[in-house]
């Protein structure tokens, strides 16, 4: 009887380290191609290839969250759900665009853009009960419109807030948009490089074994003096953002980038799965990159609302 062979040796674990630096070149990657849309002089290039990308993200995201949703063993309209992300997108860009003449008069005051989101959320749920009243399989109604509505308000609507900061009336919205995903992705440098160095206490293990205090005190720290520089250096096209400002902002946006990171991770561990998805092999889902982001797009568009521009 001849000899079994051995099992192949197994491949040598991928470095934490290796993993950030392959995340952060998909980010900066994403991010510097729905920007190069932004600031394009090409207006129909600046505006459509902009709603394609948010569309993109908004339904892949979403699309990878219902699928944590059925691992988790739960249900979802996630069909539905995913039509109802993207046209909530579609119909906030044409709205403030301005491009259907009966919004032309309204679209630039931002209390008639939320009122108009409004009446997109709630159609959209009266969708959902109806569909609920022709499933003839499923029987647990109150949790599938539970989880679908909360996947909509989770990644479409949260990112709906980069079009109402793009669009906003009276500031180059553009260069905000950019100011906070800088802000923003900057606390995940100086939250990994600070963890990495002299993270000693864990924040809240059972979620997110590798989060540490000393890496939120990094994040904060490298979020702030960010958000100062990058401030002052823009300051042409951010002129309502004064020093005391830009340090605010940098202190919200990083702790809400945390945060964000960590209810992304609680609902990966409630689905038992590393990452949201495989959009980046080897890397994760689309909704490991937008995590840190989807909290602090409504934060930077409710300061430039209410403080900046009150």
């Amino acid at each position: 009887m001849s000899a079994v062979p051995p099992p192949p040796p197994a491949s040598p674990p991928v470095s934490k380290g290796r993993i950030f630096l392959k995340r952060l070149f998909s980010t900066v990657l994403l991010w510097s191609v729905v920007l190069a849309a932004i600031f394009s002089p090409n207006p129909i290039i600046a505006n459509y290839v902009f709603l394609g990308l948010m569309m993109l993200l908004a339904g892949t995201g979403l699309w990878e969250f219902y699928a944590l949703v059925e691992k988790g063993g739960l249900v979802c309209f996630r069909a539905w759900g995913v039509f109802g992300g993207l046209l909530l997108m579609a119909s906030t860009f044409f709205y403030l665009t301005a491009y259907l003449p009966s919004f032309a008069a309204r679209s630039r005051w931002p209390s008639k853009a939320n009122d108009f989101e409004s009446t997109v959320l709630i159609l959209f749920v009266l969708g959902l009960c109806i569909r609920q009243f022709v499933s003839r399989t499923n029987t647990r109604g109150l949790l599938a419109i539970s989880t679908t509505l909360f996947g909509l308000m989770y990644v479409p609507w949260l990112l709906n807030f980069i079009q109402k900061i793009n669009f906003f009336p009276g500031v180059d919205g553009r260069y905000y948009v950019l100011y906070f995903i800088v802000v923003t992705k900057f606390s995940d440098v100086g939250a990994y490089c600070v963890g990495s160095l002299i993270g000693r206490h864990k924040m809240i293990p059972r979620i997110s074994p590798g989060k540490t205090w000393e890496g939120l005190g990094g994040a904060i720290a490298v979020s702030t003096l960010t958000s100062v520089l990058f401030s002052r250096l823009c300051h042409s096209h951010l002129k309502e953002v004064r020093i005391l400002d830009a340090v605010l902002i940098g202190l919200v946006l990083s702790g809400a980038a945390v945060i964000g990171d960590l209810i992304e991770s609680l609902f990966k561990r409630e689905a038992g799965v590393k990452d949201s998805g495989q959009f980046f092999p080897g890397i994760g889902g689309i909704l490991d990159l937008l995590d840190s982001l989807l909290f602090n797009a409504p934060l930077m568009y409710l300061y430039l609302r209410h403080v900046l521009t009150h």
